[in-house]
């Protein structure tokens, strides 16, 4: 079974601390309806519809784990901004041709209207890095990528702060609190 990671995430610039563990209790929620359900589904079952149904909410609740560690680890303890000679901010010029011109791509991601979240993974196939938009938790996860920055675009990350208008100042605050250490290692660990 899996269990609920704790993150060591200090004062963030616009993104209060209520805002926060009011966010993270939703992760919890995640961990332990993903613990329920795969309890559930190695019980034995003769109804099979609600075997079924157990199967479909699976990927929306482990997605749901899953895409909050991400989010949660890359706030960890403070603002670290990406160094020059990161791999990471290479990859990123080679593609975008500058660390900005990525940011700016994300950022209109970011701005995609709907409850989801906006995604630079890598592919090991191709050995480059892709945007992508992921509709809920689960709906549009692109196969065999691997995370490297998760951003949570779902209004309970941002409404109590921000309200709806404000969802730009979010993205920008988002962005002042990475730890790019912590998103430099996601992809490390992406193209091992």
């Amino acid at each position: 079974m899996y269990n609920t990671k704790k993150f060591s995430i200090p004062e963030l610039k616009g993104i209060s601390k209520r805002s926060v563990e009011e966010h993270i209790k939703l992760y919890e929620g995640y961990v332990k309806n993903t613990n329920i359900i795969l309890e559930s589904l190695m019980s034995s079952s003769s109804d099979s519809y609600a075997t079924s149904e157990m199967q479909r909410r699976l990927s929306f609740e482990f997605n749901g784990m899953r895409n909050h560690e991400y989010y949660f680890s890359s706030l960890e303890d403070g603002p670290v901004e990406l160094e020059e000679e990161a791999e990471l901010r290479h990859a990123l010029k080679k593609q975008w041709g500058s660390f900005d011109a990525w940011k700016e791509q994300f950022v209109q991601l970011a701005k995609t209207r709907g409850v989801g979240w906006a995604v630079l993974s890598y592919d090991p196939h191709v050995k480059k890095l892709i945007h992508g938009w992921v509709d809920e938790q689960h709906i549009g996860h692109l196969l065999h990528l691997a995370p490297v920055l998760m951003l949570d675009m779902w209004e309970h990350s941002y409404v109590h702060d921000y309200h709806p208008s404000g969802k730009a100042n979010y993205i920008d605050d988002f962005f002042a609190n990475l730890n790019w250490s912590v998103i430099d290692g996601h992809f490390e660990s992406a193209r091992l």
